[in-house]
């Protein structure tokens, strides 16, 4: 837990009322903007990290982050390991779901199955899970393929459903956002947590009240939430500034000199674990281009090629206002299988760019499809924009498609692209396993699962499964960090820089929470 410790990057705020108040506060509304509107109320939909943190509001897991990224029990009070394969778990007792419904260990194991299911788009996220068997009420067990030292990590991100709730309603089946799979669960829901869904408008606003039943001895006054997407950066700071909302947690880095300039607006500001990257596509042949019989691609000088044509330095100036962190590694330094070595970048150089393009073959470039999205990543549209200029300046022809997030990811789920702008924060786990196996991994039945490309290499695989089993903390890094410096020796990804996060709160709102992980815990606060 020490090196979850020290990701802890901001942590609240206090103007005079605390946590031990809020009992006694007068209880309020908070109006929370959101730059986005989340694509499902299944939380196995997507693993949209976002769409996630929203809906721990509503569904928990057997244990949980705190406030300071440290693992406490949640569902479960607490767990043994009864062989490196077995673990058992302790459930709490007098939970109840929101429609009333107790909790015991046959939501669990549903909960399970359906996340581990062939076609859950999150099956990747519990790592060698074989099977889960009922003990007795209160009791289950988890049987892992190989040792799992991670399986704790892994679980904060598996919410409990009410296994009845999915029987009642043909839910037992995992949907799927990019594939437009839907179900009861995509616009319903029924969890344990602290705040219930009472009603939702797509893209307008969906309301949370308060669950007085909640297990938890809550830490917040507030009776009722209402989550508004605003996708105009510039509605969404009138709507701070006027007092329309109370809260965003995407402030507009443009806009933060005049937020803070407001009285009654306080800036949090650090930056996030997410770290942010360009992915190719790697099969045979390009998605659009004026090269019809190969894909170059394919052809590390080109990638490299493409790495030393980013100006990064003005990318970070320009396009992210100076407050990203540039990196050359894929993953934040807290992350285990980050090193100091990994994080040095390619000096930007456009004349070896073009030396490295002409001696692949393509003295005159190439065009080729690149994917964006207009609301995802922080200020995803101008990097992205100021990318695509930079690469033209070394002959490249690079086809600029954005849109908003709803219209991209189906397009990058399908692999129609040539060059997609990625995210990726290492959650639930914390640990570069996380990336190795949602996204650098070849796509098979339970790995790869954001392998939209066909990217991959069997080396990398392999020491990613090493790791996996390995429970030596010293020995597994190793393995990690030596997966990670294949792909980076590979130019498989061209990273780009850890994004800045800045939120924006009303001075009536005296304890907020902000850590490295950018999610709102609004069960831990408290307004005047």
């Amino acid at each position: 837990m020490g090196r979850l410790l020290s990701m802890v990057m901001a942590v609240a705020f206090a103007a005079g009322v605390g946590h031990a108040g809020a009992g006694a506060a007068e209880a309020q509304t908070l109006k929370w903007g959101s730059p986005r509107e989340i694509g499902s109320l299944d939380p196995y939909s997507y693993g949209d990290t976002y769409a996630l943190s929203v809906l721990n509001h509503v569904y928990e897991g057997l244990v949980r982050y705190n406030g300071k990224q440290q693992i406490e029990p949640a569902l479960a009070t607490a767990w043994t390991v009864v062989s490196p394969t077995i673990w058992r778990f302790s459930l709490r007792q007098g939970v109840t779901f929101h429609d009333g419904a107790s909790f015991g260990a046959d939501d669990v194991i549903a909960s399970l199955e359906r996340i581990t299911h062939p076609t859950s788009p999150l099956r990747g996220e519990l790592h060698g899970f074989k099977s889960a068997r009922k003990v007795d009420a209160s009791v289950i067990e988890i049987e892992l393929d190989s040792p799992n030292p991670l399986l704790l990590n892994d679980l904060t991100n598996v919410h409990i459903f009410s296994k009845a709730w999915l029987v009642a309603n043909n839910s037992l089946l995992p949907t799927d956002v990019g594939k437009g799979v839907e179900g009861f669960a995509t616009n319903n829901t029924n969890g344990t947590g602290p705040f219930k869904i009472v009603s939702r408008r797509r893209d307008a606003q969906t309301v949370f009240l308060k669950n007085p039943a909640w297990w938890d001895k809550p830490a917040h006054n507030l009776e009722r939430i209402e989550f508004i997407p605003i996708g105009s950066a510039a509605t969404r700071v009138a709507a701070m500034l006027s007092g329309e909302i109370d809260f965003t947690n995407s402030a507009p880095l443009q806009d933060l000199s005049r937020l803070s300039a407001s009285p009654d607006i306080k800036v949090l500001q650090a930056n996030e674990l997410r770290s942010t990257f360009f992915g190719f596509n790697w099969r045979e042949k390009l998605t659009e281009s004026d090269v019809k019989d190969k894909n170059p691609l394919r052809d590390i000088r080109v990638r490299e090629a493409m790495y030393r044509g980013i100006d990064i330095a003005a990318i970070h100036s320009r396009a992210m206002r100076g407050l990203s962190r540039n990196t050359g590694a894929l993953v934040a330094p807290s992350i285990p299988g980050y090193t100091p070595e990994l994080d040095q970048r390619l000096p930007y150089d456009a004349a070896e760019a073009r030396r490295l393009l002409t001696e692949a073959g393509y003295p005159n470039g190439f065009s080729f499809l690149m994917n964006c999205a207009s609301d995802a990543l922080i200020n995803e549209e101008e990097f992205c924009q100021a990318v695509a200029a930079m690469w033209s300046r070394i002959g490249l022809r690079p086809n600029l498609n954005i849109g908003p997030r709803s219209q991209q990811t189906p397009k990058r789920v399908r692999g129609e692209f040539d060059v997609v702008a990625f995210g990726w924060a290492n959650e639930p786990t914390l640990d570069s396993s996380s990336i190795l196996t949602q996204v650098i991994h070849k796509k098979d039945a339970s790995a790869g699962v954001f392998n939209w490309g066909d990217w991959g290499d069997d080396r990398i695989d392999a020491l990613n499964a090493q790791a996996a089993a390995e429970n030596d903390a010293a020995k597994r890094t190793a393995m990690l960090t030596a997966a990670m410096k294949i792909a980076k020796d590979q130019h498989m990804f061209i990273p780009l820089h850890q994004q800045p996060m800045a939120w924006a709160a009303r001075s009536r709102i005296s304890s907020l929470v902000q850590n490295s992980d950018n999610k709102p815990r609004m069960w831990l606060t408290v307004m005047k």
